[in-house]
């Protein structure tokens, strides 16, 4: 590996990834938690969508935090 001169352990391309995984897990404990206020008889929002942001967001900042 060689070492960056700059002195920040990664690229500013990574930080975006990293705010974008981020995001997507924030919006998903959001929506989750609007379980309340959206009538979820014919749609749970929290139960079919949530769970696939959070586990994303998450993947997208592994990834983030693996990328060259």
């Amino acid at each position: 590996m060689s070492e960056k001169k700059n002195g920040m352990p990664f690229k500013p391309k990574n930080y975006k990834l990293m705010a974008l995984g981020a995001a997507l897990i924030a919006l998903g404990f959001l929506l989750m938690s609007t379980e309340g206020f959206i009538d979820s008889k014919q749609f749970s929002l929290s139960l079919y969508v949530c769970p696939f942001l959070i586990i994303g967001g998450f993947a997208e900042v592994i990834y983030a935090i693996l990328a060259d």
